[in-house]
């Protein structure tokens, strides 16, 4: 264990092991999972509420905190667990060297699904029990940490005193077509948004596209930028300020010759490789997966003809992951067997119990994001009316991002107030 202090807070660092297979003691081994708590300095020996965070992603580590935001506000009331879920951050991570060593694409994808919702909740159980004495505690779960939570209330809700939401009631019976067939209207009506807000990037981004079709470039890490890999930049977009970001990126894409500037290579590289979060693109469609019937690359089939490359103003495609990525982006080459595989898996563990869900009795206070680009607001009030004790705030004020720039946890909080 390791202690030390932050602006505005006391930390506690420790690791908990636990198997990477549950129910298969022989099969698997184990895997560590890194635990961060933050209290506030004056409070460190005050009994407080235990506030554990889900991140979003899949494959997200936890946040690292620092001033302001919404763990100053967690502070003044909780004792803060931060958990750097499964795979990522110092947990035991998953990496490209890692899944390489498998002996086939089968074995590298059946570890693969041991890093999802249900292994999470698995792990916070032990973390609760072990580190905290069993006491239960409120989660907060943002994006794909609401997915989490859904599986928590399925699975072991007698932890739980409370779950509070941030754009992430997932549909409790969509699959991935169906949640792509939900937001790429959406991603296409964020795009015509753009261009109407900065008309100039019309002619400027058509440009840099043109100059990727005809020849791609090479990036800083030596991968090539096709014109289908610059569409992905559109992911911004499900962000507040998302179209300033794109905005700015292409204002310095175009050198004085006409070619394309170090300083944008160097922008698109970062946002378009993975090397931090491999996991999000491997495991992106198998978080819908549940029940019989493969993923089958969900979104490469919904992908219609008005999202082509060549089309111009370019339409850009948001957090859909596709299997091209997974050959011409090099932090995902070795997952590429693994992810191809289980595309192909015919069927996968619930994560849901529809039933326990309707029965619920633990609070549960939802901010449902309107014009969301990533997690569609029609499926999450769907979920809201099938699970009990959900109140809902569903707003237009934020974007995906709410929770990190807005004012959302407080008003998750004054919920139960009124």
């Amino acid at each position: 264990m390791q202690e030390y202090a932050l602006p505005g807070a006391h930390v506690r660092e420790r690791s908990v092991t636990v198997p990477l297979h549950r129910g298969a003691p022989d099969d698997g081994g184990t895997v560590d999972v890194f635990v961060r708590e933050l209290v506030h300095p004056d409070r460190r020996a005050d009994d407080l509420p235990l506030l554990l965070f889900l991140q979003g992603g899949p494959g997200g580590r936890s946040p690292r905190p620092t001033r302001g935001g919404w763990i100053e506000r967690a502070l003044r009331e909780y004792r803060v667990v931060l958990l750097d879920q499964r795979g990522t951050g110092r947990s035991s991570r998953v990496t490209g060297a890692g899944i390489s060593r498998f002996p086939d694409a089968g074995s590298a994808a059946r570890h693969l699904l041991a890093f999802r919702a249900d292994s999470i909740v698995a792990d916070a159980e032990h973390v609760r029990r072990t580190l905290y004495d069993g006491r239960r505690w409120t989660t907060l779960g943002q994006s794909y940490g609401g997915f989490i939570t859904l599986t928590y209330l399925s699975r072991a809700p007698e932890g739980l005193t409370r779950c509070l939401v941030t754009g992430g009631l997932a549909g409790l019976r969509a699959d991935a077509r169906e949640v792509y067939r939900r937001t790429y209207p959406r991603v296409a009506a964020k795009t015509r948004r753009f261009y109407a807000r900065y008309p100039g990037d019309v002619e400027r981004v058509a440009a840099v596209a043109d100059r990727l079709a005809a020849a791609p470039a090479t990036l800083p890490d030596g991968d090539r930028l096709t014109v289908r890999r610059l569409q992905t930049v559109g992911q911004a977009l499900g962000a507040r300020d998302g179209a300033e970001e794109l905005h700015w990126l292409f204002e310095e894409a175009l050198d004085d010759d006409g070619g394309l500037s170090d300083t944008f290579l160097d922008q698109v590289a970062r946002r378009t490789a993975y090397w931090d979060n491999p996991l999000y693109a491997a495991l992106h469609e198998s978080i819908y997966a549940q029940g019989p019937g493969p993923v089958g690359w969900a979104a490469e089939a919904e992908r219609g003809p008005e999202f082509d490359g060549d089309r111009r103003p370019l339409p850009f495609t948001g957090e859909m992951v596709y299997p091209w990525m997974f050959d011409e982006i090099t932090s995902l080459r070795p997952f590429g067997p693994a992810a191809h595989a289980l595309a192909e898996v015919e069927e996968f563990p619930a994560l849901y119990d529809p039933a326990r869900l309707a029965a619920n009795e633990v609070p549960v206070d939802a901010a449902v994001y309107f014009d969301d680009m990533y997690v569609d607001a029609g499926l999450s009030l769907q979920t809201a009316e099938e699970v009990g004790n959900v109140r809902t705030w569903v707003t237009n004020e934020h974007e995906h991002d709410g929770l990190r720039v807005g004012d959302v946890l407080d008003r998750l909080l004054a919920l139960r107030s009124r």
